[in-house]
């Protein structure tokens, strides 16, 4: 089975009410547990907000360090799902599903030498 990455992408801003994060919450934890039964589910996670982010860059010998993200904008990544798909339609089947949820875009790219 080819791998594929879907990213979710999340506005910058406050963080929804927990009534609502509970309800997003317990819906992706079914969504995981369905990926694990179909044989689907091969890593996910949610990432902390931007601000904790390290940028690490090797130059001229030295290894820099900069706080913050990579790049500044009005989204970011803010978690991501790797699934196992037999392509690309079924990878997207399951994006939408996740995108359904949490109400944010998925974008979703295959691994190099997978797809």
């Amino acid at each position: 089975m080819k791998q594929y990455l879907l990213s979710v992408y999340q506005p910058d801003g406050p963080v929804p009410d927990a009534e609502v994060l509970t309800e997003i919450s317990g819906q992706l934890d079914a969504l995981n547990a369905e990926l694990k039964a179909a044989g689907a589910w091969v890593f996910s996670g949610g990432l902390h907000a931007p601000d904790s982010a390290t940028v690490v860059r090797a130059k001229e010998g030295d290894v820099l360090m900069t706080d913050g993200p990579f790049a500044e904008g009005k989204e970011h990544l803010g978690g991501f799902t790797i699934v196992a798909a037999p392509d690309l339609d079924a990878a997207l089947g399951w994006a939408g599903r996740l995108a359904a949820i949490t109400t944010l875009p998925v974008e979703v790219r295959p691994f190099r030498g997978e797809a």
